[in-house]
């Protein structure tokens, strides 16, 4: 039987691939006043983390193409990124966000109730210890950066 967070992922996914699709390349790139993050930030960020979530932490092997840990990974900026890390068009984000759910739901399957030791606890003090506690932790964080994204289309093109 198919797990239902693998069917709530597609669907928070498909929003979030929605979302790209409407915005340019130039937009991608602009900071809203008062933030330290762009909309490209904020796609490549929901990738990287989904990765280590859904994979690192099982021991399983991350697909995270060079440069894009310096670039979105917890705590980065564009605003400070290195200058010798190429940034990722919004199509090269996409394909991975597109191909990531398939390669969660096939690997994650038959592994969501093993135990992760030591358990991780995420920088909002949430303690996860299995791979359905990580899944039911990625929805509300991809679906917090959805609303950041919203509101940074909002406020460059007012």
């Amino acid at each position: 039987m198919e797990h239902f967070l693998f069917d709530q992922q597609s669907f928070i996914r498909e929003q979030t691939l929605k979302l790209a699709d409407s915005v340019s390349e130039e937009l991608a790139d602009q900071i809203p006043d008062g933030f330290r993050n762009s909309i490209r930030w904020n796609l490549g960020h929901i990738y990287v983390v989904w990765e280590r979530h859904a994979f690192q932490y099982i021991g399983e092997p991350l697909e995270v193409p060079d440069g894009y840990r310096e670039l979105f990974e917890y705590n980065t900026t564009p605003l400070t990124q290195p200058a010798d890390i190429p940034v990722p068009s919004l199509e090269e984000i996409k394909g991975y966000l597109r191909a990531q759910p398939v390669r969660m739901k096939a690997i994650l399957s038959d592994r969501l109730q093993e135990k992760i030791e030591p358990p991780y606890t995420t920088s909002a003090g949430m303690t996860l210890a299995s791979p359905e506690q990580f899944l039911s932790f990625g929805l509300y964080h991809e679906g917090m950066h959805q609303s950041v994204i919203k509101l940074y289309q909002k406020l460059l093109t007012l």
